[in-house]
């Protein structure tokens, strides 16, 4: 069945794939109308999120945000088809750095990179990072249920030498890195909520006491991996600018969870300025009823 599914659904996504920007994003319009208008895709949970997080706003306010958030999710959906044909100059065009140098000044000192984002904007794209710096790039993903999709996924990401990694994988593939005498560049989406079994860290997010994923910063202390956040903006339909804030050159450095929380900031700070860009649909605040009396 995993292979009749992607036998059946590889050729609609390659045809999206060589689309035109212009009818690209006509096509998201058109997804638009399906998944917000008609099925309402995970719409409860959006809503839940947002009149959660943003008490203060009017229910005119929540709606215009959810709108321009599922025009945006749609757009998302329609790139990450894209990325399977868009040539390399216009990634590079359409998702640019400000400051690659943070990055390059890294490598001059010969240090691996952890690279922390949360689920703002997009990361689609990132992976055209590797054209401009010399570090073997890793990206931590959760592996697809179809093994077939799950290779294209890996795939794609390798054309620019990115790499795609499970968590359990993680570690010993950047031991193995180290050792081999390359340098490294290890991507996180890093806000995300941990399980309850390994919830070690609780604090404010949006102003909700929420466990605090810290798998990125155990792993740069462990390794001793600078951590960098790159802060991704949508600055126009299909373009984006990031920046790249060293949060710690060395982490062993700072107190348990001070990276964390300050990646947490960071993330917080994209939300409140533009918040239609961030992933409302998935339950970030799912565990802000069982939080341990000792954070109360």
């Amino acid at each position: 069945m995993q292979l009749l599914a992607y036998i059946l659904i590889y050729p609609f996504f390659w045809l999206v794939s060589i689309l035109p920007f212009k009818l690209l994003y006509a096509f998201s319009d058109f997804i638009y109308l399906f998944i917000y208008r008609i099925f309402g895709y995970r719409k409860k949970v959006v809503l839940e999120n947002l009149r959660l997080v943003f008490p203060e706003k009017s229910s005119e306010e929540i709606n215009t945000i959810t709108k321009k958030f599922y025009h945006h999710l749609c757009d998302m959906v329609v790139e990450s088809m894209k990325s399977m044909t868009i040539s390399e100059s216009q990634m590079k065009k359409r998702y640019a750095f400000t400051n690659v140098e943070v990055l390059k000044e890294l490598e001059k000192q010969n240090r691996d990179v952890i690279i922390m984002c949360g689920h703002y904007a997009s990361w689609e794209w990132i992976f055209i990072l590797q054209t401009y710096v010399s570090h073997k790039g890793f990206a931590v993903y959760k592996q697809l249920n179809n093994k077939y999709f799950d290779r294209l996924i890996k795939r794609i990401r390798a054309r620019y030498n990115s790499h795609l990694i499970t968590t359990k994988e993680t570690i010993q593939t950047l031991k193995d890195v180290k050792a081999s005498g390359e340098l490294s560049i290890t991507g996180f989406v890093a806000d995300q909520s941990p399980k309850l079994d390994k919830a070690y860290h609780w604090n404010s997010f949006m102003g909700i006491t929420v466990p605090i994923h810290t798998g990125a910063e155990m792993l740069a202390k462990e390794l001793d991996m600078a951590v960098v956040f790159f802060d991704v903006r949508k600055v126009g339909r299909g373009y984006y600018q990031t920046t790249f804030k060293t949060i710690a050159e060395h982490p062993n450095e700072f107190k348990n969870y001070e990276i964390t929380d300050v990646f947490k900031s960071f993330v917080e700070q994209q939300i409140k300025e533009q918040p239609e860009y961030y992933l409302w649909t998935h339950k970030r605040w799912k565990h802000r009823n069982n939080v341990p009396t000792e954070f109360l």
